[in-house]
């Protein structure tokens, strides 16, 4: 048997170890200057606020008025809300609240979505425009002019409504501006100011406007105006609704869309805080 001296048997098995592990390595095949992925930043958002919490008790007594005839304890019954189900309650929360009255009940709810990109290369931010311009396209806003509704993408782009025709409520029925109510009165508003669907400036990064009248059963006319809007990754609805007790009464879409864009700036506020 042939001798191998301990230093040069050292010598030996130290290469081979060398070797083999640059073969394994995979940052050995890499070439110089390969691009690397940067994943995409963060949306601003990474909580939703509790949201039966988050309208100021004052604003609740001016839009549910039906309350304030009511014993104490049903009083903070109603203004305590009922949150809404989820599951998830870092990425959606909402709350509900309805109070009833001789005259007419009033319904309001917000919701909260926080929209989160698993795609490293698409920003949460990117993602929750795309999900924000959906629900605007979906709301079908009457044209302008220019017979295009502009549509934020993430592209910047501006998009046709579909087929140009004013918006439908969530059921599908069709919105109307004061001068097409039933009664054909305009209830009350500036005949110089535009009711209509549309969209809403200095609200969020993009904001929405719908109104829509229907009937509730067979005889009761139903108001509900809603308000989109999108800050960062965040996406908060506002829907708030009347239903006079008289058939013949239709619901003032003014009073409605004002004190629905109220809220929807204070939601706004504290989320910027």
């Amino acid at each position: 048997m042939a001798y191998v001296p301990g230093v040069a048997l050292l010598v030996a098995l130290v290469a081979g170890c060398s070797a083999g592990s640059d073969a394994d390595d995979p940052a050995a095949d890499s070439k110089p200057g390969s691009p690397t992925v940067t994943a995409a930043p963060p949306g601003k958002y990474r909580t939703l606020p509790e949201s039966c919490r988050a309208v100021p008790l004052s604003t609740l007594k001016d839009l549910l008025p039906g309350a304030a005839g009511l014993p104490e304890d049903q009083q903070e019954k109603v203004y305590e809300g009922t949150a809404a189900v989820t599951y998830d309650t870092d990425r959606k929360v909402g709350c509900r609240w309805k109070s009833d009255a001789p005259d007419a009940s009033r319904n309001l709810s917000i919701d909260f979505e926080r929209v989160v990109s698993y795609d490293p290369a698409v920003s949460d931010d990117d993602r929750a425009r795309d999900v924000y311009a959906k629900q605007q396209d979906a709301a079908a806003l009457p044209t302008t002019s220019a017979g295009a509704t502009p549509s934020e993408t993430p592209s910047g782009s501006a998009s046709a409504s579909p087929g140009g025709t004013p918006s439908g409520s969530p059921g599908g029925s069709s919105s109307a501006s004061p001068s097409a109510d039933p009664s054909g009165s305009t209830t009350g508003a500036d005949p110089d100011e535009d009711l209509r669907p549309r969209l809403l400036d200095e609200l969020g990064d993009a904001a929405f406007l719908d109104d829509a009248l229907t009937r509730a059963g067979s005889t009761a006319q139903l108001r509900t105006v809603s308000v989109v809007f999108r800050t960062s990754n965040v996406i908060v609805t506002v829907h708030y609704t009347e239903q006079p007790a008289r058939a013949t009464e239709v619901p003032d879409s003014r009073e409605l869309q004002e004190k629905a864009q109220a809220l929807a700036r204070k939601l706004d506020e504290a989320l910027s805080d």
